[in-house]
């Protein structure tokens, strides 16, 4: 069973950036597309109806968005399988639920509400922090359009968690569709405590966390295809403020999000919060096997 790319919109500009680069990822996968709206329209009937067709006017709204962005769709990809459908249920809820049988969700920054677009959605944050399958949220591009690939990097930021081999999977993937290497990155930091005269450090405390971060690095790439160009990339500093820096460049930044034990869904940590507030390019956030 093939399972299609779902795109949730609402008729905002980052939402429709967000077809456009659905539609091209769905070409890549060679799958179909899936474009849904989602929201509680009904809470309007009774009050607001449309005079022609006496439906909620609010439900007229939602199937005029997803059908201007299945054409939308249609035009960037014409080879393309698209459908849409007028979820009525909170976007969060049926965003989550729409990627239990997805290969992908892609979604904007935000949606109408008029929030800055620097800052992350509410609906994004949320679905990011929940779903089943690999999210992308849509970043980097200030006008209607989903910037084109340019740059020819796809980066992969590596934890330490045992599932950070689904991250990789991921990124590698994405990186082999693309015909462009993967650059696999893992920062390190010396804490300030420590020094050269520490007993288990006289090697110098730098070069043991680099060595480690190295090592790091080499287990998750571990099962990576020999005809997959990796980079490996390990860097001293905030891993936060590494992966912001190397998104200016990037076409692509992927991190994971783990499973914590008695929590419900996903819960995202800071590292993958703060990429998604501030990234310059997409980025994608797969949850943990």
């Amino acid at each position: 069973m093939e399972l299609p790319v779902v795109v949730g919109v609402d008729g905002s500009e980052p939402s429709l950036r967000a077809v456009d680069w659905a539609a091209d990822e769905a070409v890549l996968r060679g799958l179909p597309l899936r474009v849904v709206y989602a929201s509680l329209w009904e809470r309007y009937e009774g009050t607001s109806l449309a005079r022609d067709l006496h439906k909620p006017s609010e439900e007229v709204r939602a199937a005029d968005i997803v059908d201007g962005a299945v054409r939308r769709a249609e035009r960037r990809q014409p080879d393309v399988k698209v459908s849409g459908d007028v979820l009525p249920e909170e976007a969060e809820y049926a965003l989550v639920r729409e990627g239990r049988n997805a290969t992908a969700l892609v979604l904007g920054t935000r949606g109408r509400s008029g929030v800055a677009e620097a800052l992350l959605g509410s609906v994004s944050l949320t679905v990011a922090g929940h779903a089943d399958c690999p999210v992308v949220v849509v970043r980097g591009n200030h006008d209607n359009q989903a910037a084109t690939a340019v740059h020819g990097r796809v980066v992969v930021g590596v934890g330490e968690d045992q599932g950070e081999g689904a991250v990789v999977r991921f990124a590698v993937e994405e990186a082999r569709r693309r015909g462009v290497p993967l650059e696999a990155l893992r920062a390190w930091r010396c804490p300030a405590h420590e020094s050269a005269d520490h007993p288990l450090l006289a090697g110098g405390p730098a070069r043991v966390h680099e060595e480690r971060a190295a090592e790091v690095l080499e287990a998750a790439l571990a099962d990576v295809p020999e005809d997959v160009r990796v980079r490996r990339l390990t860097v001293e500093g905030n891993a936060r403020r590494t992966l912001v820096d190397v998104s200016h460049d990037a076409d692509l930044l992927i991190v994971g999000a783990r499973r914590r034990h008695g929590s419900h869904g996903l819960q995202l940590g800071r590292v993958a919060h703060a990429v998604l507030h501030h990234s310059a390019c997409p980025v994608a956030v797969v949850p943990h096997a």
